[in-house]
């Protein structure tokens, strides 16, 4: 009974909307489940929800073995990009930034506006080189703007950032094709 009810349990959180709401359609983890997951053949399980991460779809999950976050960015009214929160509570309950040595091997990030759609598919490695996790004495951040490729940056920082995270950025408004050749890439899947 205690797997049954897992399971149904892990199904809810998949198959759940975002807790806010808007008049398009944004990327859920169903949706990238569907499009990304399981033409790839991988298999997700035990999706539990980050209950503190509510309010951008947060949530942890395995990937054929491959241990995962997931967020939705959300866009904001004043600065180009999506911002999403990236933290933890600490053994002292404080928010902290994720640490190098947690225990997951990549942090996908949702994005969308209006008819697009896309995820980034971010590695441990590179958040640790773009010091958005903590590592050794070094402070991560607590939140990041990200930059899908429809927008338009301005500034020479908002343009850096959004060089680097093109290269983990999945489109899926475009051919399944395409999107699904840089997944399998990006997830290393042989």
């Amino acid at each position: 009974m205690h797997f049954l009810l897992r399971n149904k349990l892990n199904t809810d959180l998949i198959n759940k909307t975002t807790i806010f709401k808007s008049e398009r359609s944004i990327m859920t983890l169903k949706n990238v489940d569907e499009t990304i997951f399981q033409p790839l053949g991988l298999k997700l399980l035990h999706a539990e929800e980050d209950k503190e991460s509510r309010e951008y779809s947060g949530c942890s999950f395995v990937l054929n073995g491959l241990n995962i976050k997931f967020r939705t960015s959300k866009i904001t009214p004043t600065k180009t990009g999506q911002f999403v929160t990236i933290w933890k509570r600490n053994e002292g309950g404080e928010t902290a930034p994720f640490d190098s040595d947690d225990p997951f091997d990549f942090y996908l990030i949702s994005a969308s506006q209006d008819d697009d759609k896309g995820i980034f598919i971010f590695p441990k490695e590179i958040l640790v080189e773009k010091a958005i996790l903590s590592h050794g004495n070094r402070i991560g951040k607590r939140g990041i703007r990200v930059y899908p490729g429809w927008d338009l940056t301005e500034s020479k920082q908002a343009q850096a950032t959004q060089k680097w995270q093109t290269v983990y950025f999945i489109d899926v408004s475009q051919s399944p094709e395409s999107y699904l050749q840089k997944a399998k890439l990006l997830f290393d899947l042989k």
